[in-house]
């Protein structure tokens, strides 16, 4: 059975990337993962936002390396969604993970370009390390050198390459950097394709599926995608 995999939580019925829709993700027995972004504060706190900037997630504005945590917690998160989440902050990812242990798998996707948070691996990893939870957590990222740098931290944690294209020499692109995962724009996701991966032993996890007609034609293509989607209750409807 397909894997459902909410989001930046249940971001199509809650504020993305809060507490408020990890929540609902976690409290859902049909939905085993989750899919949230990392960055680093000021301070070196990592916490959870898809942007580089607060403007479209929250009442402030500015750079997330630019503020310290504490800054941080102060703008809302929620209102931009709906104003019954008004309140909502963003979170660290410790407090994530700490509600997800036990209760769903993590696909933790660190977000960086260039040199904007040198050291953000190894933050990560040590956080994940002293949670004891190497088992239920996933990291991927776009940055390839990223996922090589976790890898010679931690040979462990699960690691995964974000791919939008269907590049060549993908299989080589994979040993390369240790990853075991491709997480990909469903887009470009083909039978032989998946197929092929499969006999490489690759795990895949499409990405962002919202529509119940492309979700049933992946869920027909392989009972082994994992579905990244914002709308899980799409996926239960099946």
């Amino acid at each position: 059975m397909n894997i459902c995999m909410a989001h930046r939580g249940w971001s199509g019925k809650a504020p993305e990337n809060t507490m408020a829709a990890f929540q609902m993700a976690f409290d859902h027995p049909d939905v085993q993962a989750i899919e949230c972004d990392v960055q680093l504060t000021k301070d070196g706190i990592p916490v959870v936002i898809h942007d580089f900037t607060i403007d479209r997630t929250t009442n402030g504005s500015g750079w997330v390396k630019e503020y310290t945590y504490e800054d941080l917690a102060k703008f809302d998160a929620g209102s931009w969604f709906d104003p019954g989440f008004a309140g909502q902050k963003i979170p660290r990812l410790e407090d994530v993970l700490l509600a997800a242990h036990g209760n769903c798998r993590v696909n933790l996707e660190l977000k960086t370009a260039g040199d904007l948070y040198p050291g953000l691996e190894k933050v990560v990893v040590d956080l994940i390390t002293r949670l004891g939870m190497e088992k239920e957590v996933c990291l991927t990222s776009f940055d390839h050198e990223m996922i090589k740098k976790v890898r010679a931290i931690d040979s462990q944690i699960p690691t995964g390459l974000i791919i939008s294209g269907l590049p060549l020499l993908i299989e080589e692109q994979l040993k390369e950097a240790g990853a075991s995962i491709l997480s990909m724009d469903y887009n470009f996701l083909t039978q032989a394709f998946v197929e092929k991966l499969a006999r490489h032993g690759i795990t895949i996890i499409a990405w962002t599926v919202n529509e119940l007609e492309q979700i049933q034609k992946l869920k027909k293509m392989s009972s082994s995608i994992q579905i990244c989607t914002n709308f899980p209750e799409h996926i239960f409807d099946i």
